[in-house]
């Protein structure tokens, strides 16, 4: 440590230092020394929250240390205020997205978006009437044989017997206690109709290569409008996501804004891995998560769908290439460049989803690295559930999935 004073300061004078004046100094100069890379760092940045001004006590003079500590506590009002306005809400981890924040950023995204899809304001999807349905309207019809006292609507009912008692008092030779009180033709029910509903999984590809071209960004910016679309215009239909990677888990709309691409943690260009998950020792943080197990992701969509008491049931998938990692029971491959052991036991998940009435819809994003066997994948994957292929993604990604959604629910007769 003398040594090392000795060499970064220059000193004048004659006066000698003991050893552990010496160190004492060193640890004063290396606090100096702090303290102005602070300061500059706060006037470059306007980061005054960095100094530490409890050490700048010791150098600096009062009424400065206490100016400095003024304007702190005013930018960190400020900023207070401007993340209250914005609906932000602060937590341990920072300041995070409050639900009426989200909802005001999905509003503003839906705005955005439907500025350019003018078809789509007409709002909800074409119902299906029906004589005994689920939603009631306003309009009414007369009663029939064999409809449900459920949707009676009592008050025209009896206006209808009122009226028709009143005229027939007018007749002298009609007998009013022979009169019933309510006849058949009296009553009125609401008419009714059934809205369908319908189940949706979207994966969202977080894998390694996703941070390129940041089309993560993209897809989180869907994932958010696409929720927003539901909620108001189609409150009975069931929306989920799934984050893919190299496992595969549903999180919730609140989560999505901090979803980020796996960091890339393997260089090498040939990778065969293979981790047993049924031990217990071998977490998710003990494997490289950059990986894309498609296989997995439909697994978790499926199992999701699997509750919903629909038949219109869809799984979007947003990717940008070949799967890289599967389970062959309870052991996951982590194989790249892709391998056709992991693209066959995808398609056996489709299969899987296929039988249970599920749609795959892929919506193949751009990448640097794809080509013409993505393309082939991707094409493969969808139509083996009946599917479809899109290629799309930046900013029309979202516009493109929320109309998507739109033009297909008004497709389903229920």
């Amino acid at each position: 440590q003398v040594d090392e004073l000795a060499s970064k300061y220059a000193f004048t004078g004659r006066e000698p230092l003991t050893v552990e004046q010496a160190v004492a100094l060193l640890e004063e100069l290396r606090t100096i020394d702090r303290l102005l890379e602070q300061l500059r760092d706060a006037m470059k940045n306007a980061r005054i929250a960095i100094v530490d001004l409890d050490s700048l006590e010791r150098f600096a003079p009062p009424e400065q240390v206490e100016s400095l500590r003024d304007m702190a506590r005013q930018v960190e009002e400020l900023l207070r205020q401007l993340a209250e306005s914005q609906g932000l809400e602060r937590s341990a981890d920072g300041w995070t997205l409050s639900p009426s924040a989200l909802r005001t950023y999905q509003s503003k995204l839906l705005r955005e978006i439907f500025n350019d899809l003018q078809a789509a304001r007409s709002g909800r999807h074409d119902p299906v009437s029906s004589p005994d349905g689920a939603i009631e309207s306003a309009s009414t019809r007369p009663w029939e044989f064999g409809d449900s006292l459920a949707s009676l609507d009592a008050i025209e009912s009896i206006t209808n017997s009122l009226i028709r008692r009143a005229a027939g008092s007018r007749d002298p030779a009609r007998d009013d206690r022979a009169e019933s009180l309510l006849r058949g033709d009296d009553l009125r029910v609401h008419r009714t109709r059934h809205s369908p509903r319908c189940a949706t999984v979207v994966i969202l590809d977080m894998s390694g290569s996703m941070r390129y071209g940041a089309q993560f960004v993209a897809c989180k910016r869907m994932a958010i409008a696409l929720d927003g679309l539901i909620r108001r215009e189609y409150p009975g239909d069931a929306l989920h996501f799934v984050e893919m990677y190299t496992l595969a888990r549903a999180v919730r709309t609140a989560d999505l804004p901090a979803l980020m691409p796996k960091p890339v943690t393997i260089s090498r260009s040939v990778v065969r891995l293979r981790a047993d998950m049924s031990d217990p020792r071998i977490g998710e943080l003990d494997l490289p998560l950059h990986f894309t197990n498609i296989q997995r992701a439909l697994q978790v969509a499926r199992q999701l769908l699997a509750t919903q008491p629909t038949p219109n049931k869809q799984i979007v998938l947003l990717t940008d290439g070949l799967p890289t990692a599967h389970f062959e029971g309870s052991e996951l491959l982590m194989l790249y460049p892709p391998d056709p052991r992991t693209e066959r036991e995808t398609m056996r998940e489709a299969a899987r989803c296929r039988n249970e009435g599920i749609t795959l819809n892929l919506m193949l994003l751009p990448s640097w690295s794809q080509d013409e066997d993505d393309v082939g994948f991707a094409h493969r994957l969808a139509e083996s559930t009946g599917g479809r292929v899109f290629f799309t993604g930046g900013r029309e990604l979202d516009r493109f999935v929320v109309w998507d959604y739109v033009t297909r629910r008004r497709s389903i007769i229920g």
